[in-house]
């Protein structure tokens, strides 16, 4: 066995170990009631009812974008992540941000941009900032691959309607402010098997099967997972992978401030300094870019955004 499989082997036993402890966290959780939400629950259809058609010819293209990103649209993406990394499931898992309840709430007004999106412009954000790349443009095949895809996943959805499981988890407030040093500890214990103790990620040979959580493969910090609080929602109702719910809110506010309590690439809007970027794009609690957090200001040591793709075209 080599020594990769060894440790992809070690993070699968630490998984399945962690088992009982989430069992035992799903029921304090089913004690504590349930929480009511009103919004109407929709079903995308199933991987083996793509159409069988040149239109489903398109919706499988899309799918396979979603999936492998840096090899079906390589001269987009910066970094090593795919679509999948955050949207799990092939975009279908609710409160991981799900393909097909976005597709019916768009065209939609985005304070981050300050004016009203398309999808493709939605969509090329995605791009620029999740895969740390660049924009594709919006009649590109690969923005009309991934559109379609996503239409075939709302099929039947109702249009302009908030769906159960929409976007991440909304957590409430932590009872104590989200910590380093607690959240470093919850890292080490249920995070680091997969994603390295320094958030590098793991991969067999050029594949990676654990994404990188921040460093130059990551997502830069203009993405939404930037955010505290879309991390700490998508921690909780997804990680540890296959453990979903083994996490208290406490736990998954912490693990998530101190994921982005790290360099990441650049954000590309920056504007002169660290600090005019921050007042522009990140003066929120939500964000810890342009703040110092042990001895270190965040954004001062970014590599520049743009990843390989910025590199390939140095050579």
């Amino acid at each position: 066995m080599n020594p990769m499989s060894r440790r992809l082997s070690r993070a699968t036993a630490r998984l399945a170990a962690l088992t009982l402890t989430a069992g035992l966290a799903a029921t304090a959780a089913h004690a504590a009631g349930p929480v009511t939400d009103a919004r109407p629950a929709f079903t995308p259809p199933t991987a083996a009812s793509l159409p069988d058609s040149e239109f489903g010819k398109i919706v499988r293209q899309g799918e396979q974008i979603f999936l492998h990103t840096p090899q079906n649209a390589a001269k987009f993406v910066g970094n090593d992540l795919n679509c999948a990394s955050c949207h799990l499931d092939a975009g279908r898992r609710a409160d991981s941000a799900p393909m097909w309840a976005a597709y019916v709430l768009y065209p939609a007004y985005r304070a981050k941009n300050g004016h009203v999106n398309t999808l493709a412009e939605r969509l090329q954000g995605c791009f620029r900032f999740s895969m740390n790349g660049k924009a594709p443009a919006a009649d590109d095949p690969v923005l009309t691959a991934l559109q379609t895809y996503m239409f075939w996943l709302a099929s039947k959805a109702p249009t302009g309607v908030a769906l159960k499981g929409q976007g991440y988890l909304k957590l409430p407030a932590p009872a104590q402010k989200a910590d380093y040093v607690r959240g470093s500890e919850v890292y080490g214990q249920y995070c680091a098997v997969c994603h390295g103790d320094k958030g590098q990620g793991q991969k067999n040979g050029t594949h990676w099967v654990f994404p990188a959580l921040w460093g130059p493969d990551s997502f830069n910090w203009g993405a939404g997972m930037h955010q505290i609080g879309n991390a700490a929602g998508f921690i909780k109702a997804n990680m540890p992978l296959g453990q979903a719910g083994m996490l208290n809110d406490q736990e998954a506010w912490d693990v998530a401030y101190f994921m982005n309590a790290h360099e990441r690439p650049q954000d590309p809007r920056y504007t002169e300094s660290v600090a005019k970027t921050r007042a522009k794009y990140h003066d929120s609690d939500d964000s810890l870019y342009g703040l110092e957090i042990n001895g270190h200001l965040l954004g001062s040591d970014s590599p520049a955004p743009g990843g390989k793709l910025v590199q390939a075209a140095a050579k």
